[in-house]
């Protein structure tokens, strides 16, 4: 694989990095990229049932290490010696990376872990839960729905409401929130709301089905509608900050879906008189 030497103009490096050339299976960031999207909700999901089955106490700490890991790998990797670490990068992804991030930007990793350890971190383990869920399920399907219906120029928000949504399309948003709808319904149908087992009856849930369904709906419009407010393309931080060089951190949806989703999980509880330390069942789903 041929490497050219760029000056890199983003990150705090002072010196040159390597970047590996001609990667012809990289996409860009309007690529529908499918296998980006389903290792997104894959890594959403396993994350969502490690916060759900590792106790609080542990789970932030190991996150954070992995956070703080993946940090020092994306602010080394452009520097002058570390290359190989793209060619690995790239060997191990391949075309799940976008163009942007073998260009001189942080991928969507740091981000999504920095998501996950801040939700874990800020509330209960039940709307932690759920936060990242969202993440899993609103944010790849959010997109493909805004791929597939960005020719339906009616939908599209081209230049931003306030600055949300530039450049995405209500039809993503609402085909992100309704595809969490089934995984929210079944998740919380076989929560414990009682001090009986894991799966108990309608009747003893506060709002009965109603209120399930009602949940159900606001979180994943919740999810769809932080990944909708998160303009494309994204608001990164200038180059030099009070004369200071700066990584290329942005205003990324990894991580602001699982932390506003999370936030809105507890106040929905709240609405509907269901304790923010709802019980989940053992196995999530099963």
């Amino acid at each position: 694989m041929h490497k050219q030497t760029i000056e890199y103009h983003d990150l705090w490096a002072f010196s040159h990095f390597n970047v590996p050339n001609n990667q012809p299976d990289v996409q860009n960031r309007n690529h529908t990229n499918l296998r980006r999207k389903l290792l997104h909700a894959t890594f959403g999901v396993f994350f969502c049932g490690l916060n759900h089955l590792i106790p609080k106490a542990k789970f932030v700490p190991g996150m954070t290490i992995l956070t703080s890991a993946t940090l020092i790998m994306e602010l080394l990797r452009y520097r002058k010696g570390f290359g190989w670490m793209n060619s690995i990068l790239h060997f191990i992804l391949g075309s799940s990376l976008r163009k942007h991030e073998m260009d001189g930007k942080f991928t969507g990793s740091f981000y999504y872990f920095l998501g996950v350890t801040t939700t874990a971190a800020l509330y209960p383990k039940s709307c932690a839960t759920l936060g990242i869920l969202q993440l899993a399920i609103a944010d790849p399907t959010a997109s493909y729905f805004g791929r597939k219906t960005r020719h339906i120029y009616w939908s599209r928000i081209e230049n931003g409401l306030g600055g949300i949504g530039r450049n995405k399309g209500m039809l993503g948003f609402l085909g992100g929130a309704l595809a969490c709808v089934p995984f929210n319904y079944r998740l919380l149908s076989l929560a414990k709301f009682s001090a009986e087992k894991a799966g108990v009856a309608t009747a003893l849930i506060p709002g009965g089905r109603q209120a399930l369904l009602l949940a159900s709906v606001a979180l994943g419009m919740a999810g769809a509608f932080a990944d909708l407010a998160v303009p494309t393309p994204t608001l990164t931080l200038p180059k030099r900050v009070c004369g200071i060089r700066v990584p290329p951190f942005h205003v990324d949806d990894n991580f602001v879906v699982p932390v506003v989703s999370g936030y809105a999980c507890t106040k929905i509880f709240a609405a509907l008189g269901w304790p923010a330390t709802l019980e989940l069942a053992p196995f999530m789903w099963l």
